[in-house]
């Protein structure tokens, strides 16, 4: 399924909002670095792929602006051992 992914840069996270409900991934930005500590889905709107997608814009977002990524949150780890084509842009 697509979703419509938003870098909202103010906030320092990726989000989607679907049914009123947010789900994220925040991050920290330090130089060309983007630290992800953390990927939220609200529970009613779980196991729709909805943390992969915004991981897989983040991620992009990443490749595309040559910066690299540092994943602290445990789910962004995950995604990037599932998806090695993202494995050079981890310091």
């Amino acid at each position: 399924m697509e979703y419509n992914v938003i870098h909202n840069e103010e906030a320092n996270r990726f989000e989607i909002e679907i049914e009123n409900l947010l789900s994220v991934v925040d991050y920290t930005r330090k130089g060309e670095t983007l630290i992800v500590t953390h990927t939220g889905v609200p529970q009613a709107l779980e196991g729709r792929g909805i943390a992969a997608a915004i991981t897989k814009a983040l991620l992009q977002y990443i490749r595309v602006n040559g910066l690299k990524v540092r994943p602290v949150c445990p789910y962004t780890a995950t995604y990037i051992a599932r998806h090695p084509e993202y494995s050079d842009l981890v310091v």
